[in-house]
C-alpha cells in the first residue's frame, strides 16, 4: 500500500498504517488526555504513549489479536484500555494461519520511463556478469590462516600505501606524542592500480571442528565471494589437515565458473618448507592479479545487471514506515527495469508469509519457500530457540514489541513485485526479478550471505543506527528518521525521514534513491561504510542464530 506519511506538524500526530488496523503508531510522543481522531471516531489516550510505540483503537482482552500492516502481529495477554500503548507485558508474539486465497493475478509495475535506458558504469566480467566494484580477494580455508591473512594484510597495505587506518593511526600518534612528533601515515598511490578498489582479506572462526554440513557451506559461500561479479580473482590460503579441504573449495568454484574464468591461486602450509616461504607465494599472487585485475575498466552497463540485496538493522518502529517502503519502491523500480533483488532474513518474514506466497510465481516456488521456513523454524526449535526471540532489546525500546510486527515492517523492503525464486543459504541468484534468501535475522551474517548469493550492492536500512558494511559489495545504509541521519551522519547515506514529517512521499524519493544507486554502482558516490573501512564478514553456522 502506497502512501504518503505525516506527522501532526502537518496533519496529525499518529498513524493508522492499514484500514484494518486496530492499532496507531504515535509519530511524536503524546500525552495522556490527547484526542485522537480515528477517521472519524474520537479517542482520548489512557497513558503517555512514545513516539514510535503503538497504541488500542479500543479496549482489548486477552486472547485479542493485535492487527498493524493489515495483519496479526500479536495476542493480547493482558486487558488494554481504549488508546493505551501495547507493551511486552501486555502483548505477546502471533501470527495468522491465513492463506492466500490463489496467486496474486497480476502487479501493477511503477513507471519507470525516466530511467529507461539509463545504465550504470561497471567491471564487465568474462562470464557476462557485471560488478560494481573490483576487488582481488584473500581468504582463508581455515581459522588457523586468520594470522597469515592478517600478515598478508599488513604487508600489502603497507607496500601499496593503503592502509584503511591510516588516519586513525595519526590519531593515536598524535595523542602519545603530541603534534609535533607525530607524521601522517603514507597515503595511497592511486596511480598504481587505478582500476582497483582494493584487496579485500577476510578472515572467520569455522573451517575445522564443526560437521561436514559446516565445512560445505563455508566453501560454498567462500565460492560465492570468489566467483562474485565485484571480484576479479582471489588468494586461497589452506592450513592442510583442516575439514574444509582445497578440494571442495574447488568443486564448489567450479559450479559457480565452470569454464575456469576467474583466476584464483590455492597455497597450503603444511606443504610449504617455512612460513616466510608461504608469505612470498601468497604476495607474489596477490601482486600478480592486481596487474591483472587492473588491466579492467568500468564501462556502460544496463541496470538490469544490479542485483540489490536489501537488509535492515538496528530497525524502530519507523522503519517500516519510511526506510522499508522506500527500499521496497526502489526493488520494484528495478524489477520494472529487468534488474534484481534479493529479500532476506527469514525469522522477519514471519507472519507475512501467506503474502509471499501469494507473490510467488508457480506453485513449486511458493512450495520451497514454505519448506525453507519450515525446516528452520525446526532447526531452531531443535536448539531451544524460536522467531519470538528475534527482536532485539533496542527493537523492543523503539515499538517492535513482537517478532511478527517487526516482520510486517521488515518485508516492505522487497517491495510488491513478484517473486521468482527462492534460494537457500549459499545459493547463487540465477533468475532476474525479486528472489528470496533463507538467512538469519542477524545483520552482518544476512548481509554476508546476500554478497554470497550474486548482490553486488546492498541497501540497508536502520532506525537506530549500525556500522555494518561488506568486504566486496558496497553498502548503502539509509536511517528511517531524520535526527538518526543527523546525529551519524558518518555513518548514514540516504535519510528517509522526510516521509515521516510528510515532507516528501515514498514514490518521489525512491527515485532519488535509485539515482544513488546508480551513482555507487558506478562508482561516482561511495559509501559512507567504505569510506570507514566497514567491512564485516560473518558466515552463517547454522541453527544457532536467529
Amino acid at each position: 500500500m502506497t502512501q504518503t506519511i505525516v506527522s501532526d506538524q502537518y496533519r496529525q500526530p499518529s498513524l493508522r498504517v492499514h484500514d484494518r488496523d486496530n492499532v496507531r503508531v504515535a509519530l511524536r510522543d503524546l500525552s495522556a488526555g490527547l484526542e485522537i481522531d480515528d477517521n472519524g471516531h474520537r479517542l482520548r489516550l489512557s497513558e503517555n504513549v512514545r513516539h514510535k510505540h503503538k497504541f488500542t483503537l479500543h479496549a482489548m482482552q486477552p486472547g485479542d489479536l493485535v492487527v498493524m500492516y493489515g495483519v496479526t502481529v500479536g495476542r493480547v495477554v493482558a486487558p488494554i484500555a481504549e488508546g493505551a500503548a501495547i507493551t511486552t507485558a501486555n502483548v505477546e508474539h502471533a501470527t495468522a494461519d491465513a492463506e492466500p486465497q490463489g496467486r496474486r493475478a497480476q502487479w501493477d509495475a511503477p513507471d519507470v520511463s525516466a530511467f529507461t535506458g539509463q545504465t550504470f558504469d561497471g567491471y564487465h566480467r568474462p562470464d557476462g556478469r557485471v560488478g560494481t566494484a573490483n576487488h582481488w580477494l584473500v581468504v582463508p580455508l581455515v581459522f588457523c590462516e586468520n594470522r597469515n591473512i592478517e600478515v598478508l594484510r599488513q604487508c600489502v597495505e603497507d607496500a601499496i600505501g593503503d592502509d584503511p587506518y591510516r588516519d586513525y593511526k595519526h590519531m593515536a600518534r598524535r595523542m602519545l606524542h603530541g603534534d609535533a612528533q607525530a607524521a601522517p601515515a603514507a597515503t595511497p598511490d592511486a596511480s598504481l592500480f587505478p582500476n582497483i578498489d582494493g584487496v579485500r582479506f577476510l578472515t572467520h572462526t569455522l573451517g575445522c571442528g564443526g560437521t561436514d554440513d559446516d565445512a560445505q557451506a563455508l566453501c560454498q559461500l567462500l565460492a560465492g565471494y570468489i566467483c562474485h561479479p565485484n571480484v576479479a580473482g582471489a588468494t586461497v590460503l589452506s592450513l592442510g589437515c583442516q575439514k574444509a579441504q582445497i578440494e571442495m573449495l574447488k568443486e564448489a568454484v567450479a559450479k559457480r565458473d565452470p569454464e575456469g574464468l576467474r583466476p584464483v591461486h590455492y597455497f597450503e602450509q603444511q606443504a610449504t618448507d617455512t612460513e616466510p616461504e608461504l608469505i612470498r607465494q601468497a604476495l607474489g599472487s596477490i601482486f600478480d592479479g592486481l596487474k591483472v585485475a587492473n588491466a579492467v575498466e568500468r564501462r556502460p552497463a544496463p541496470l538490469s545487471e544490479l542485483t540489490i540485496g536489501v537488509e535492515c538493522g538496528g530497525s524502530d518502529g519507523f522503519s517500516g514506515l519510511s526506510a522499508n517502503p522506500l527500499v521496497g519502491a526502489v526493488i520494484d523500480r528495478l524489477a520494472a527495469l529487468g534488474g534484481s533483488g534479493i529479500l532476506s532474513e527469514f525469522p522477519e518474514l514471519c507472519g507475512v508469509e501467506h503474502e509471499l506466497v501469494a507473490r510467488c510465481r508457480n506453485d513449486a516456488t511458493a512450495s520451497r519457500f514454505r519448506q525453507l521456513m519450515e525446516a528452520y523454524q525446526r532447526h531452531a526449535a531443535s536448539v531451544g530457540a524460536h522467531f519470538s526471540m528475534n527482536p532485539s532489546p533496542g527493537n523492543i525500546r523503539d515499538g517492535l514489541i513482537t517478532d511478527a510486527m517487526k516482520s510486517a515492517g521488515a518485508a516492505k523492503k522487497g517491495g510488491d513485485s513478484p517473486i521468482v525464486d527462492v534460494l537457500d543459504y549459499t545459493e547463487p541468484q540465477v533468475r532476474k526479478g525479486l528472489n528470496l534468501l533463507c538467512s538469519p535475522g542477524n545483520d552482518v551474517e544476512s548481509t554476508t550471505a546476500l554478497v554470497g548469493s550474486g548482490a553486488n550492492l546492498v541497501m540497508f536500512t536502520t532506525g537506530l543506527g549500525t556500522p555494518t558494511g561488506n568486504p566486496v559489495t558496497p553498502v548503502l545504509k539509509l536511517a528511517s528518521n531524520s535526527e538518526l541521519a543527523q546525529r551519524m551522519h558518518d555513518v548514514i547515506d540516504f535519510d528517509a525521514g522526510p516521509i515521516i514529517r510528510g515532507e516528501a512521499d515514498i514514490a518521489e524519493l525512491a527515485d532519488e534513491l535509485l539515482r544513488l544507486c546508480i551513482d555507487t554502482a558506478s562508482g561516482r558516490y561511495r559509501t559512507k561504510a567504505m569510506r570507514l573501512s566497514q567491512l564485516d564478514f560473518i558466515p552463517w553456522k547454522r541453527g544457532v542464530s536467529l
